[in-house]
C-alpha cells in the first residue's frame, strides 16, 4: 500500500502502474488465504499457482516503475527481494504438494 500512495500523487502513468500493482498484490494474498481453504489437493496447488504467478507480476511492475523513474530502484529493492524471496517459499510448498503421495 506504501508504493500505491507514494505513485497515486503523481498522475498519470504512475497512477495506471499503481493501480496495477495494487491489483497484482493484493491478489497475492487473497489467493494464499484462499489456498488455506482448499477443497481438494489440485484446489490448493492452483491458487497457491496463481499467488506465485501474481508475485511475478507484482516484481514486473515494479521493476517497471523503477525503470520509469518513478520511484528510485533502491526504493524497491527490498519489496523486489521479498517478492522472489516468497515465490520460492511458494515453489517449494507447491513441488511438495504436487510429490506428495496424499490426497486432499
Amino acid at each position: 500500500m506504501d508504493l500505491f500512495e507514494a505513485l497515486f500523487p503523481q498522475g498519470g502513468a504512475a497512477r495506471a502502474l499503481a493501480g496495477q500493482l495494487l491489483e497484482a498484490g493484493t491478489s497475492v494474498g487473497a489467493n494464499y488465504a484462499e489456498a488455506g481453504a482448499g477443497q481438494t489437493k489440485p484446489d490448493f496447488i492452483a491458487k497457491l499457482s496463481i499467488a506465485r504467478k501474481e508475485l511475478r507480476e507484482s516484481c514486473f511492475w515494479m521493476r517497471l516503475i523503477a525503470a520509469q523513474g518513478y520511484l528510485p530502484p533502491e526504493s524497491l529493492a527490498n519489496d523486489i527481494s521479498e517478492a522472489v524471496q516468497l515465490m520460492a517459499i511458494l515453489r517449494a510448498i507447491i513441488e511438495k504438494a504436487r510429490s506428495s503421495p496424499q490426497r486432499g
